[in-house]
């Protein structure tokens, strides 16, 4: 069975979410922004959301997760806890 390994930040808006993407793309650690900013506990272990399966998360992570590229920061994506920013760390298919 399908597992990954991801982490992201968690943020009440799309336009904090751009910002900090934005803030990546130029060099920003993404474990210390997620440190800073993050909304969700996981932010203390720099978002680090460790090893799961398909259908774990809700729905709008596992499409990001399953099908992006590792090591890539994607996003924003919304779901009902916000807007998150994600990245795939590994993933075994």
């Amino acid at each position: 069975m399908a597992k990954a390994k991801a982490r992201h930040i968690l943020v009440s808006t799309e336009t904090e979410c751009d910002a900090l993407k934005t803030q990546i793309e130029g060099g920003s650690a993404f474990a210390d922004l997620a440190s800073e900013h993050s909304q969700c506990p996981s932010g203390k272990s720099g978002g680090d959301l460790g090893e799961f399966g398909p259908g774990m998360m809700v729905k709008e992570f596992d499409e990001v997760v399953f099908s992006a590229p590792v090591g890539e920061v994607q996003g924003p994506v919304k779901t009902q806890f916000g807007y998150h920013l994600l990245e795939v760390t590994s993933r075994e298919d």
